[in-house]
């Protein structure tokens, strides 16, 4: 059974919604509160006995808007709203105690800013609560991920450094579609020029953005999980082709996104990975050689010379039995 809604959140929805939403009516109110408008006036009536000025306009034009000169606080969240917050940073496993994370820095700047009943619990929760680090995650910088969101915002085609495999960087201009967050990766969908076509690029090694003149339209019909799913691991210099024996579901699980698309064979009991790739050495040694599953190269040539490469550096390891 759904949890209740206490009046007092409600009453904290309804004061953010006029704040949004000034000359709001009371039916409109009670339709964004999911309550009825009489239970929506009586939330108006808690606010104006906690002193917040609400003002009732008369007339076709008429409606709800806080009175002039109201000085609201900074921040108006419940326990259980400030407790999720930390909770959130905690889960994408950021240094949420730490003052010199940008995290934990605004966690601690919103905490101070709250009332001492709703802040308390999440102090403690943020002060004995820690989050191991997540290894297969990555963190861009927030700096280069604000310049990527306002030139997709804004429109504007960009120019990116881009450090790749082995830390080699080069420049292209892209049309950038969209920020996507993928299984504790960030990625740009964007349509690069120097390609001619669509491209995916994690966001943890964009080196640097330069936003142009030019202006960049994405797709109307744009969805943009579906696209980044189709084009992750395409477009790389080295064709990989490996069969799995194992059903696509299984498999799945250990395949990441990067290593390129699955699809069943046969029966569903075999699985084949298609993809491209620019370093096949770390391919075969860091992603191929992890999984705990059947499998055989198929190609392309630059894979099965890596894999055959890690297959006799494994045996090598082995001591020979007397």
């Amino acid at each position: 059974m759904p949890r209740e809604t206490s009046p007092t959140a409600r009453a904290l929805r309804a004061l953010e919604i006029l704040q949004a939403r000034p000359g709001i009516t009371a039916d409109h109110l009670g339709d964004r509160l999911g309550v009825t408008e009489r239970a929506a006036r009586r939330y108006v009536a808690i606010l104006r006995e906690a002193g917040i000025p609400v003002e009732s306009i008369r007339g076709p034009a008429g409606g709800y808007r806080l009175g002039r000169g109201l000085k609201l606080p900074p921040l108006v969240f419940t326990a259980p709203e400030a407790l999720g917050l930390v909770m959130a940073a905690l889960d994408g496993h950021h240094a949420a105690a730490d003052s010199a994370d940008p995290v934990g820095s605004a966690l601690g700047k919103i905490i101070r800013a709250l009332p001492e009943a709703v802040g308390r619990p999440a102090a403690v929760l943020r002060e004995h609560a820690t989050a191991a680090p997540d290894r297969s995650s990555s963190r861009p910088h927030p700096e280069i991920t604000t310049a990527l969101v306002t030139a997709v915002a804004a429109g504007r085609r960009i120019q990116v450094r881009y450090r790749g495999a082995r830390d080699r960087e080069w420049e292209t201009k892209v049309d950038p579609w969209a920020v996507v967050v993928r299984h504790g990766y960030w990625y740009l969908l964007c349509f690069s020029h120097a390609a001619g076509a669509i491209r995916t690029y994690r966001i943890d090694r964009v080196a640097a953005v330069t936003e142009l003149a030019e202006s960049s339209d994405a797709p109307a019909d744009l969805d943009p999980v579906a696209q980044l799913e189709e084009h992750l691991g395409s477009g790389w210099e080295f064709e990989t082709r490996v069969v799995f024996d194992a059903p696509l579901g299984t498999v799945a699980h250990w395949v990441r996104g990067p290593m390129g698309r699955l699809s069943p064979l046969d029966d569903g009991e075999r699985t084949l990975l298609t993809g491209t790739t620019s370093d096949a050495e770390m391919y075969a040694a860091e992603w191929l050689a992890g999984i705990p599953l059947p499998f055989r190269v198929e190609g392309g040539p630059q894979l099965v010379t890596a894999m055959t490469a890690v297959a006799r550096k494994l045996a090598a390891s082995v001591a020979t039995q007397g």
